[in-house]
């Protein structure tokens, strides 16, 4: 059991990038959550297998069309095991 608290920044709002994140986490068993800041960053928390969490980093550097990555910023956390699954903060 791993944890990944993820900055991404770029071309990361209004491109449907919280949605298909939510998609991948939950289709590599991850659970945690996924959200735009103010500063136009998308922040996530990523719980689960770790080689699963290294996956999702990796889609995190591309994303999903229409996004433009810039960078990722990832910190590898205690896990906590407070999450039942992968949601979508609005």
């Amino acid at each position: 059991m791993a944890r990944a608290h993820v900055f991404i920044s770029g071309r990361v709002q209004g491109v449907y990038f919280r949605a298909h994140a939510s998609v991948k986490a939950t289709s590599l068993a991850l659970t945690g959550w996924v959200r735009n800041i103010e500063d136009s960053r998308v922040e996530a928390v990523f719980e689960g297998d770790e080689d699963a969490i290294k996956d999702m980093i990796q889609w995190c550097h591309t994303g999903p069309s229409g996004a433009r990555v810039d960078d990722v910023e990832a910190t590898f956390e205690e896990p906590t095991g407070e999450f039942t699954s992968f949601s979508v903060k609005y």
